[in-house]
């Protein structure tokens, strides 16, 4: 696509947009709303009527409730359901999700939103890929825990533990450096959990049970979202996958399968990205060049056990290749 015609779509899209604005729902930002209730009120309301739905429907719910608050963390990150950012972040400071602060998540992804620098190790701070330096110097064992990390089943039951353990090196080096503005962050989370935990044992639920049946689940559920969601490309747009799943998880995700369309558009809200990928459905799929997949069982079809190559950085080998050539 042509520099005139992109700017001609971007102005089509700008207008359809303010259109779309135009309504007392988007106005509102209803959904929105709607969805901070819906998730607390579940999540809370499942714990606390959990002994008569049962261990497993409560846990089941949890899962999903749970997996949902981590989408709503996203939508507010984005500037949702207010203007007004200290008010979004009290709606997702609650470490529902128990395992990453708020404000550590909310740094980190809105620095992935650098699209030119997106998928791009050392800049983008959620890329799986890494420079071809560092890929070099992994272990062998490291390099096949990575391979495994990159099977969709991997992804699912490994990448989660792996998360873990990098936000907890990360709380580790915030105090070992003393580093105020992050201790005071941890330290927030960490009572903020205190009380969560005290909720779960007055309401007789195990906390070691949520940890490893609730909360890690939930982990592995956001991972299915997350999977080959983006790829190196020369293109910044074509870096993001447009997935065309189904509603349960869409509306689990809050319509983040239109990957391509959010990094694009990054202040639309999650119930208009299918609307404006419903106008430009064609064009979008052009600008991304053609990276389309028809929903998430397509991944688990093709990469159940078989990783995807996403190890070392094509444009790092590159630099690699032409470093070495000008010695």
């Amino acid at each position: 696509m042509s520099q005139k015609s992109a700017a001609y779509l971007h102005n089509q899209q700008r207008e359809a947009i303010r259109q779309l604005a135009r309504s007392w729902i988007w106005r509102s930002e209803l959904p929105t709303w709607l969805l901070i209730i819906t998730i607390y009120g579940g999540w809370f309301g499942v714990l606390a009527c959990w002994q008569t739905l049962g261990l497993w429907p409560a846990t089941l719910l949890l899962i999903l409730f749970t997996a949902w608050y981590m989408s709503l963390q996203h939508e507010l990150i984005h500037g949702h359901p207010t203007r007004y950012p200290w008010l979004n972040q009290l709606f997702g400071t609650l470490p529902l999700a128990v395992w990453y602060p708020y404000g550590l998540y909310r740094d980190s992804h809105l620095a992935h939103h650098r699209n030119h620098q997106l998928t791009l190790p050392d800049e983008d701070p959620e890329t799986y890929y890494f420079s071809a330096e560092r890929w070099r110097r992994f272990p062998r064992w490291q390099r096949r825990v990575i391979v495994l990390r990159n099977t969709f089943a991997g992804r699912v039951l490994l990448a989660p533990l792996l998360d873990i353990i990098g936000t907890l090196a990360t709380m580790t080096q915030a105090f070992r450096k003393r580093d105020g503005r992050n201790i005071a962050m941890w330290l927030t989370h960490g009572a903020l959990l205190a009380l969560l935990f005290a909720w779960l044992q007055a309401c007789g639920f195990s906390i070691v049970w949520f940890l490893l049946a609730v909360s890690y689940p939930a982990l592995g559920i956001t991972k299915v979202r997350s999977f080959l969601e983006h790829r190196a490309d020369d293109e910044p747009l074509a870096r993001s996958v447009i997935n065309e799943a189904a509603w349960p998880w869409r509306l689990l995700f809050l319509n983040l399968n239109y990957h391509s369309v959010h990094h694009d558009l990054p202040g639309l809200p999650w119930y208009g990205l299918r609307k404006v990928y419903a106008l430009y459905r064609e064009e979008y799929q052009q600008r991304n060049r053609g990276f389309v997949v028809q929903g998430y069982r397509e991944w688990l079809r093709r990469f159940l056990f078989a990783a995807v190559d996403v190890t070392a950085h094509p444009t790092s080998f590159a630099a690699d290749r032409v470093s070495k050539d000008d010695d």
